[in-house]
């Protein structure tokens, strides 16, 4: 199965950037690589539990993956696991943790994932890793690059 990680320092205690990144009315703002991003099955807040629906923009695939909520610990880590069927993925999870530096805060997101069909994956995983990796990198420079735009909250 393969696995990636992805790191990226922001200028933003982990509590801001956390609740930044689970905003979906604000995920388009700088999100690269969506298209659309809405919560689902009736919930209005990200939590665990609730299900969301992210698409890719359409040079990606447009694929939409709707993810569960299996751990949610504000400005720590959120993770999430595939609960639909879309093309070229078989499961799909991944994690976000979130620490604060003095500079700000260190986000890691993980994911891992299986690719279809089967009989296609030797080919298919590989280069979804690659497209993964490089995505997951130019979000979460986008994600630094507005939190640096966002004003400072009182302390």
């Amino acid at each position: 199965m393969p696995t990636g990680s992805v790191s990226c320092t922001m200028c933003r205690p982990s509590l801001e950037v956390f609740n930044v990144l689970h905003d979906y009315s604000r995920r388009l703002e700088w999100d690269t690589l969506l298209s659309s991003a809405a919560l689902t099955r009736g919930h209005t807040v990200a939590g665990k539990g609730a299900s969301s629906l992210c698409v890719g923009k359409r040079r990606l695939g447009g694929i939409g993956i709707e993810t569960r909520y299996v751990s949610f610990a504000p400005g720590s880590l959120a993770a999430v696991e595939m609960i639909n069927r879309p093309a070229f993925f078989e499961s799909f999870a991944a994690s976000i943790r979130h620490v604060d530096t003095p500079e700000g805060s260190l986000l890691t997101y993980k994911f891992r994932f299986t690719a279809k069909p089967g009989w296609l994956r030797w080919v298919l995983e590989p280069v979804m890793l690659a497209a993964l990796r490089i995505e997951t990198q130019k979000r979460l420079k986008a994600l630094a690059a507005f939190m640096a735009t966002q004003p400072l909250k009182p302390s």
